[in-house]
């Protein structure tokens, strides 16, 4: 069904023609041309709206529409006219005034007339595309009030001068000022913009241009800042007094650009005062001010991370080759990290803690820390110190915050395997001496490190932890079985270390007393009876002994010493005096290791229960050394401990490198054939970058040691190059 169609209705004109008095248009607008007359002179009180308003009606409804609209365009022309003259005739300060009060008053008589003319406004205007009523009053103030001769540049220069005077630190009237500021945008965004806005921003720049000079050349950076943060408050709560929100924008872009952008290198780089100066200083909220001045222009917060950045790595430098700070592994990471907290609390509370400043600052402690090749071994001897005394009595948390710092220098090493190399071999020292402050400490850097690397990294780690619970079970045992056999000599208590998960140790064997020797073999007896398949090799080099000493006058002292030193004291059982030769002939212990034992025990304050002529800190071969009967100790158990090697001699160094790149080979390897097994066919270039990628959370591989590797495997046949193109490899399956 289709729906019914609707019925159009129309409404007809009269037929007969409404004659009306052939002076009725003028009469009536004579009435109302006076009412407007008596409105803009302040009689309107006794005025009749409604006739007033009829009459305007019956002259649109009789077409007489143009008559009134003409009529009151010239009638309001004219008044204004009056009102201009008024103005212009003003004086001083009372210019703005008379301005703002004949505004007001035109914005009444425009209400009342534009209430009166409300039907033409409605019907004849829009159909004979005429103003508004209130849009044509605004438009004839703003013709011939605001745009006249003598008031336009008078206006602007009563507003500059105005705000001039403010920012010299008068007082003046903001409310008069948001009034004529108001009239401006009310008469049209333009008028505001080209009347006022244009000239003050041009003013605006000139007084920050001259006033940034001023400030240069007598102010110092932190100084400069204040006034320039100041200066730009000022101008934004000027914005919201008296001047179009809109503006805010534009004058804040005036003052960025004359008194910070014009200025970013001078106050960056400025002498005793700039950037550097204020973080030697520490100055906080001088670097936090110049952040928040500097983000506002275009380039400045690269500025200052690039001078930042140059800064941090050129004294990082400083501090990873000064040959004086590094005799000190311990005090240089503390060194690094009390330098990191420094930057990192500027970063925090200046910078508001911004992402790339803090790339910046990784990427530069990366840079520095790895120009020093010895990094990850001063890092491992930090951390030796730490989990051997320096966390005594420290609680959980703290340890924590400790361990985290750890973890972010080691995240900063690009030979992270020779991290692993020393931390195993300083760990393995803590755990047979008993020396570690605290298992879960222990414990829980090795979880950190396993997150970091994965379980690879830390498998033998873990294991040397399992081998110290399984060597006190052997103990129980072995005490168990043959205790009763073993009378009053030394007792003996023995860790069993798996040779894949300790560090690897040249095996330096010494001549054990003959007391010492028999219960050793009673324990290898055990050991290989109870474990089939298992080969037993002594360490003597990392062992301890507890010995008892009778020294002058009868005086008792229990001894807590290394093996070795065990086997030097041993020897005066027989004799009273030794030279260096005959204690180096009867314990063969390594030159190195020996020495460090005599100095210990001889040189050492308060420890030296033997004496040396001639008396001197270091050992020669020509030394002689007695018994020291006179040694005496407030202590009953006193310990000896070994002139420690705090960190590695060159030629050590050299050694621990060399295995570091001979355990590297391997991973190479199986990194090329992965990535062969996976392409098939690649060319070099994309083979060094594939297996660098692969390998850089461990070691950065060497490009050299790398074509090495690969000349390797295309011997042993798992690669081949192209017969056509030498420099193209392909995986032979």
């Amino acid at each position: 069904m289709s729906a019914p169609k609707k019925k159009t209705i129309q409404i007809e004109a009269f037929r007969h023609r409404v004659v009306a008095d052939p002076k009725y248009a003028e009469k009536t607008w004579n009435i109302l041309e006076h009412a407007i007359h008596e409105i803009y002179n302040h009689n309107a009180s006794g005025l009749s709206f409604e006739e007033l308003y009829r009459n305007a009606y019956n002259m649109v409804l009789h077409k007489f529409g143009e008559k009134l609209y003409s009529g009151l365009v010239a009638t309001m022309t004219f008044h204004l006219k009056e009102i201009c003259s008024s103005i212009e005739a003003a004086q001083g300060g009372l210019f703005l005034e008379e301005l703002n009060r004949k505004w007001a008053d035109h914005n009444k008589a425009l209400q009342m007339i534009r209430d009166i003319l409300m039907y033409m406004d409605r019907t004849f205007i829009p159909s004979a595309h005429k103003t508004p009523v209130h849009e044509l009053g605004l438009n004839l103030w703003r013709d011939v009030v605001i745009h006249s001769s003598k008031i336009q540049t008078r206006l602007l220069d009563t507003l500059l001068e105005l705000i001039q005077g403010e920012r010299s630190g008068e007082v003046i009237n903001r409310g008069l000022m948001r009034n004529i500021t108001k009239m401006l945008m009310d008469l049209g965004s333009s008028v505001y913009q080209d009347d006022f806005e244009k000239q003050f921003l041009e003013s605006s720049a000139d007084f920050y241009r001259l006033e940034s000079q001023e400030f240069i050349e007598s102010c110092d950076c932190g100084e400069y800042l204040k006034k320039a943060e100041r200066r730009l408050n000022e101008e934004i709560e000027r914005v919201s007094h008296y001047l179009d929100a809109k503006s805010e924008a534009k004058i804040t872009n005036v003052v960025e650009k004359e008194l910070i952008e014009s200025h970013m290198q001078r106050l960056v780089h400025m002498e005793n005062s700039g950037l550097v100066n204020m973080i030697v200083g520490d100055k906080y909220e001088d670097l936090g001010r110049m952040y928040s001045l500097f983000r506002r222009v275009a380039s400045g917060l690269v500025l200052i991370r690039d001078v930042m950045t140059s800064y941090i790595r050129e004294t990082g430098k400083q501090l990873v080759t000064d040959l004086e700070r590094l005799k000190d592994p311990v005090d240089f990471v503390q060194r690094l990290l009390d330098i990191k907290d420094k930057y990192d609390k500027i970063i925090g509370s200046a910078f508001s803690n911004d992402k790339t400043f803090q790339n910046a600052l990784n990427s530069s402690f990366e840079y520095f820390i790895n120009l020093n090749s010895r990094s990850p071994e001063y890092i491992s001897l930090f951390v030796d110190d730490k989990l051997r005394k320096g966390l005594k009595g420290v609680s959980e948390e703290d340890v924590e915050i400790i361990l985290d710092k750890v973890m972010m220098l080691f995240r900063y090493l690009q030979e992270k395997d020779v991290f692993e190399k020393y931390y195993k071999q300083h760990l393995a020292k803590r755990l047979l001496s008993g020396k570690t402050v605290s298992d879960d400490a222990e414990r829980s850097l090795i979880v950190k490190l396993k997150t970091e690397c994965g379980y690879q990294f830390t498998s033998k780690l873990e294991g040397m932890f399992t081998d110290m619970k399984t060597s006190e079970d052997t103990m129980q045992g072995f005490y168990a079985n043959v205790g009763a056999d073993l009378g009053d000599g030394p007792t003996l208590s023995v860790q069993v270390l798996t040779t894949g998960s300790w560090p690897t140790q040249p095996i330096n064997t010494c001549n054990l007393p003959t007391e010492i020797l028999s219960i050793c073999e009673k324990f290898r007896n055990y050991y290989l009876g109870t474990h089939t398949g298992r080969r037993l090799t002594w360490q003597t080099n990392m062992g301890t002994a507890d010995l008892k000493a009778t020294f002058g006058k009868g005086q008792k002292h229990e001894l807590n010493v290394s093996t070795y030193q065990m086997c030097v004291l041993m020897l005066f059982n027989n004799t009273d005096r030794l030279t260096y030769r005959e204690i180096e002939q009867a314990a063969e212990i390594p030159a190195s290791d020996l020495k460090r034992c005599l100095q210990s025990l001889a040189c050492v304050k308060g420890k030296n229960v033997l004496r040396k002529e001639p008396m001197s800190k270091d050992i020669a071969d020509s030394d002689a050394f007695f018994f020291n009967d006179k040694f005496t100790s407030k202590f009953f158990k006193v310990k000896i401990g070994t002139v420690v090697a705090q960190r590695e001699s060159e030629p050590e160094n050299q050694e621990t490198r060399q295995r570091v790149e001979e355990d590297r080979k391997p991973q190479i390897e199986a990194a090329i054939v992965r990535i062969m097994k996976a392409r098939r066919v690649l060319d070099h270039n994309n083979i060094v970058t594939e297996v660098t990628k692969q390998l850089q959370s461990r070691f950065l591989p060497n490009p050299v040691v790398i074509k090495k590797r690969i000349e390797s495997l295309i011997e042993r046949e798992f690669l081949e190059r192209d017969k056509g193109d030498r420099k193209l490899y392909r995986y032979l399956a």
